[in-house]
């Protein structure tokens, strides 16, 4: 009897070879992704389709924000909780993998790909982390770990699993010619939450208006921020795009933006201080392009109209810029 089981897709060579090999081992094999602001799950509907199964969609911005507050094993190089990012995900697959009555759950992990999430402890953390001990399969390095409980029974064969390990993609690029898998793309990158710069976006937010509101979260992937003396955060459109989305989000904050000449959309989600929203207008201008204009630039503030006179300097904002 064949065994059923769900196998993380993100896109990416690992995750696919690891359906392929599953398949080879004698599984039927069902994909999951999660989506987030942080990440998206384009890459992983493509692969899927390509692979030929079906693909399960897992919303994960509520468990992803729960992990940057309170991080167990704590964070990488930047703000990205991932031991405990990739637990949760393991988790929650086999949430799913219960309620369809599945035998396992797989990764496209590789033994020691990665010196800080894909060492034996670090594996063995996430398994525990998991809830899914015995039932967690890594195809790709299977053999240098101890069997799981589909290949103990028999329904998944062990002797089609692999013994990969190392930073090396010598033996996936060979295995992606084998299997005829040609477009993936390269293993770095993919979530903003390894970026520096995105980082430090997040920290500010985390640390002054918190994490709850989903779609100040969502806005992080835009625009400029800048952080007032008396504590309120000014979100700044860089381009037309930004200004389009920011000009729709009264509902979250103060809009400010120039009225008689190009310039920046800014929301402020908070108004801290008069001085700070008087500054939050003064940035604004100092933004804008008023080279033609005669006289001062008057923006709208909320539901009122302001007057703000020149100079408009743009150096004085960059010590409260963060990004």
């Amino acid at each position: 009897m064949k065994s059923k089981g769900l196998s993380l897709v993100s896109g990416g060579l690992d995750s696919q070879l690891a359906v392929r090999v599953l398949q080879r081992a004698g599984a039927e094999v069902e994909g999951v992704t999660f989506a987030t602001p942080f990440f998206s799950s384009d890459a992983a509907k493509k692969a899927a389709a390509a692979l030929g199964i079906k693909l399960h969609v897992i919303d994960f911005t509520d468990d992803e924000i729960a992990l940057i507050e309170n991080p167990p094993h704590g964070f990488g190089g930047a703000m990205n909780p991932c031991i405990d990012c990739h637990a949760t995900m393991i988790r929650r697959a086999g949430e799913l993998m219960t309620r369809l009555g599945y035998d396992f759950v797989a990764t496209g992990e590789v033994m020691g790909q990665r010196p800080m999430s894909q060492n034996k402890q670090s594996l063995g953390v996430v398994e525990k982390s998991s809830g899914l001990k015995g039932r967690l399969v890594r195809p790709l390095s299977a053999k240098l770990l101890e069997p799981t409980i589909p290949e103990l029974e028999g329904r998944l064969d062990r002797e089609a699993l692999l013994d990969i390990s190392g930073r090396s993609r010598e033996r996936q690029i060979k295995l992606a010619a084998e299997f005829g898998i040609t477009d993936y793309p390269s293993p770095a990158g993919g979530c903003k939450l390894t970026e520096d710069g995105f980082g430090r976006k997040l920290k500010d937010l985390l640390d002054h208006e918190g994490l709850r509101n989903r779609r100040l979260v969502e806005l992080l992937l835009i625009a400029r921020r800048f952080r007032l003396p008396d504590g309120s955060g000014v979100i700044l459109g860089r381009d037309m795009n930004d200004n389009a989305v920011l000009k729709g989000e009264g509902a979250n904050g103060t809009i400010v933006a120039p009225v008689n000449c190009p310039g920046p959309t800014a929301l402020i989600p908070v108004v801290k201080s008069e001085g700070d929203l008087n500054l939050a207008a003064e940035l604004v201008c100092a933004y804008s392009k008023c080279d033609r204009l005669e006289g001062d630039i008057v923006l709208r503030v909320g539901e009122s109209t302001l007057s703000v006179p020149r100079p408009y300097n743009r150096d004085k904002f960059k010590a409260f810029q963060i990004c």
